[in-house]
C-alpha cells in the first residue's frame, strides 16, 4: 500500500487547515458558549468546494476522492466539530446519495445546488427508532402520484438551516423494511415544521432539532430509487457517513493534541517545562500513536471506498475506533492542561465535549460492533 499523498491531496490538507485557523478559529468559543450556527463560515465553506467535494463536476462538485474529503474533515475537525459535522452530512449523505441514487432529474434540481451553496439534511432517527432504524414510525402513503408524509424525527443535523431534507419513512409496514422508502423534502412545503433546537453538550454550534410532518404532499418524482429502496439506500448511505464521522473524529483528538503539546512546551512545573517531564511523554506519546492508528484505519477506508472496494468493515471499524481514541485523547489533553483545561479559553474543554457524539451519531459505538462481527462472520 502507499502512504504518500499526492500534491492535490497536500494541497486540499492545507487548504483546509487555513480555512479553518483563519475562518473558523476566531469566533468558535462564542458560537459554542450561544449555540451558534455558523453561517457565514459554512457560506464560504461553499464558495471553496467542501460542501461537494466529492460530487462530479457536472453537478457543480469538486471531483474529489474521499482521501481528499477525510484530510479536508480533520483539519475542519481540529478546530470546529460543529461545522465539520454540517459538512459531513452534506457531504456523504446527502450528496452522495442523491448522486449515487437520485434520478437525473434530482440531480440537476437539487445536487447541483447542495455541492456549492445548499445546505441538506439526513432525517432517520425518530423518538423511537435511533440505532433500530427498521422501526419506522413516519409514514408515507401512497396517494398515486403523491405521498402523505406525517411523522417526527428527532437529532436532525442541520435541521433549520437546510433547504434539502432526505426523510426515510415507512410506506408498507406488512413489508418490514422492504417497505420503507427515501423521499426528497424542501423547506416550506406546507405541513413541514422544525420543531425546538437540541440544547446539546457538544457540538452546540451545529443545528440539530426535531422536525415534525403532517400531511406533507410529497411527488413521487422526489422519491429515491425504486418503491421499498428506502431502508438499503439508509443503510448503504450510512456506510459512507461512516468514515466521515471517523474522520471527524480523528481531527478532535489531533486537534486537542496539537494543542496539549503546545501547552507542555510553554507551561513550567517544578521548575522545568511540562513537556521535559516523564509523565508528560508518556501521555504525550500514547496520544500520538493512536491518533496515526486512527488515522491509517480512516484512510484505509477511505482508500477502499475509492477503489470501488468493499469498506463496510474498515469504515466501521475506523469509526469505532477514531471515536474511542477522541475520548481518550480529549480527555488527557484536558489533564495536561490542569485546570486551564477545564475552562473555555483553552479549547481542550470544548473538544472533549465534542468527542463524546462520535460514538452515537451515523451508528453507535455498539451498532459499529455488531457491523464489524457481522462482516467477519458472513
Amino acid at each position: 500500500m502507499n502512504f504518500q499523498l499526492t500534491e492535490e491531496h497536500f494541497a486540499v490538507q492545507q487548504a483546509a487547515r487555513d480555512f479553518a485557523q483563519t475562518e473558523l478559529l476566531p469566533g468558535v468559543i462564542e458560537r459554542d458558549a450561544h449555540q451558534k450556527f455558523p453561517t457565514e463560515q459554512v457560506r464560504k465553506m461553499g464558495e471553496l468546494g467542501f460542501l461537494g467535494m466529492m460530487v462530479d463536476p457536472k453537478y457543480n462538485g469538486g471531483g474529489m476522492d474521499s482521501i481528499s474529503y477525510v484530510l479536508a474533515m480533520e483539519e475542519i475537525s481540529k478546530v470546529d466539530a460543529s461545522a465539520s459535522v454540517c459538512m459531513s452530512v452534506n457531504n456523504s449523505l446527502v450528496c452522495w446519495g442523491l448522486e449515487k441514487y437520485g434520478s437525473e432529474e434530482q440531480k440537476e434540481k437539487y445536487l447541483k445546488k447542495l455541492a456549492v451553496e445548499g445546505i441538506g439534511a439526513f432525517c432517520l432517527s425518530e423518538p423511537e427508532a435511533g440505532s433500530d432504524a427498521t422501526s419506522q414510525r413516519t409514514t408515507a402513503e401512497d396517494k398515486g402520484d403523491y405521498y402523505l408524509l406525517n411523522g417526527t424525527k428527532n437529532w436532525i443535523t442541520n435541521g433549520s438551516t437546510a433547504s434539502v431534507y432526505i426523510v426515510i419513512a415507512q410506506t408498507d409496514a406488512s413489508k418490514k423494511h422492504k417497505g420503507i422508502n427515501a423521499l426528497i423534502v424542501e423547506k416550506g412545503m406546507p405541513g413541514f415544521v422544525v420543531g425546538k433546537k437540541e440544547d446539546k453538550m457538544g457540538i452546540r454550534g451545529s443545528d440539530t432539532h426535531s422536525l415534525m410532518f403532517t400531511d406533507v404532499k410529497v411527488p413521487k418524482a422526489n422519491r429515491i430509487g425504486d418503491d421499498g429502496f428506502g431502508f438499503s439506500f439508509a443503510m448503504t448511505t450510512l456506510n459512507g457517513g461512516r468514515i466521515g464521522i471517523a474522520s471527524q473524529a480523528l481531527g478532535i483528538a489531533a486537534g486537542a493534541y496539537e494543542l496539549a503539546v503546545k501547552y507542555s512546551k510553554e507551561r513550567k512545573a517544578f521548575g522545568k517545562m511540562l513537556a521535559e517531564h516523564q509523565a508528560i511523554q508518556f501521555k504525550l506519546a500514547d496520544m500520538a500513536t493512536k491518533i496515526d492508528a486512527a488515522r491509517l484505519l480512516v484512510h484505509q477506508a477511505a482508500w477502499l471506498k475509492d477503489q470501488k472496494k468493499d469498506f463496510v468493515k474498515a469504515a466501521a471499524m475506523a469509526k469505532l475506533f477514531a471515536s474511542q481514541i477522541a475520548q481518550d485523547v480529549t480527555t488527557e489533553a484536558v489533564q495536561i492542561h490542569g485546570g486551564y483545561g477545564y475552562v473555555k479559553e483553552y479549547h481542550v474543554e470544548r473538544l472533549m465535549r465534542d468527542a463524546k457524539i462520535t460514538q452515537i451519531y451515523e451508528g453507535t459505538t455498539e451498532i459499529q460492533k455488531m457491523v464489524i462481527s457481522r462482516e467477519l462472520l458472513r
